[in-house]
């Protein structure tokens, strides 16, 4: 799959993903909207708001509304790549999420998965 086609493709249909994945294991939708606004700067209102738009993926990550500079900090493999070894940053933004996301449903609590 090309990055064109995953950042094309409707943040409406990627995000109920993360969010089955999270909630399959005992994690709450409440608790990905938190790391997705921590990540992003979008408020959990707006998030809410963007999965019954049009909005792409790649466009809720390019028009981030405040970016967290501590997601620099989110090490580790997604999809057999190490996330801070991704080159191109908008793909790097996109595994971050990824990452908070298998953090959560691997049971990491909310205080080290928000890198206080």
């Amino acid at each position: 799959m090309t990055n064109d086609k995953i950042y094309n493709m409707l943040f409406a249909k990627v995000y109920p993903l993360l969010l089955a994945k999270a909630e399959k294991k005992n994690r709450t939708r409440a608790e990905v909207l938190e790391v997705t606004a921590w990540l992003t700067g979008y408020s959990t209102a707006q998030i809410e708001e963007f999965l019954t738009t049009e909005l792409t993926y790649g466009d809720f990550f390019r028009n981030m509304p405040s970016p967290n500079p501590n997601r620099t900090l989110i090490k580790g493999v997604v999809c057999g790549v190490r996330v801070e070894n991704i080159e191109e940053p908008l793909m790097r933004e996109l595994r971050y999420l990824d990452k908070l996301v298998d953090e959560l449903a691997k049971g990491k609590p909310m205080e080290k998965i928000l890198r206080k």
